[in-house]
């Protein structure tokens, strides 16, 4: 089982608060003004917020669809990753985005990973097989306009050493 507070990934350990620190620093996070505001430190929930910028608009100037993806991109593989723990592959597989209205404003996206999930995932994939799970997240404003419906593929698979024989 994992640890609710650290997490090892490879032969470093890492704790959530850590990684946001880390990840608002990320590159196409900092340039396209997105911040992880909130990670708790079981990995079950994150808030993701975009600011609306100069240079993050685009020539309609409203949020640039690309950044919109962006800000949702990792969050439910990095979720699910810590979650299961190093005994995992996990990666994204694949990516939906539905433009509903304009981004006129600062937009959040807010991820919860629910455990029974997180068993159902596991269960399936105990003797081996790859798994596809698609996870849902709503962009919207801070007054609850949804700017865009993203949904994400993520393949998990137990790792060899871990499978059943």
């Amino acid at each position: 089982m994992v640890s609710s507070h650290l997490i090892s990934i490879g032969t470093t350990s890492m704790r959530a608060s850590t990684f946001k620190r880390l990840v608002n620093l990320w590159p196409p996070f900092l340039v396209s003004s997105i911040r992880v505001l909130e990670l708790d430190d079981d990995w079950r929930h994150a808030t993701v917020r975009m600011r609306l910028r100069p240079w993050n608009r685009n020539y309609m100037g409203v949020h640039f669809g690309g950044n919109l993806f962006a800000m949702t991109d990792p969050m439910w593989m990095l979720l699910l990753l810590h979650r299961l723990g190093k005994d995992y592959y996990v990666w994204d597989k694949a990516g939906e985005i539905d433009f509903v209205a304009p981004g006129k404003a600062d937009v959040f996206a807010h991820f919860t990973l629910e455990e029974t999930v997180v068993d159902e995932i596991r269960t399936a994939a105990a003797n081996g097989d790859k798994v596809l799970h698609w996870f849902s997240v709503d962009v919207a404003t801070a007054e609850g306009e949804i700017v865009a419906h993203v949904r994400k593929q993520v393949y998990v698979r137990l790792k060899p050493h871990r499978r059943e024989q």
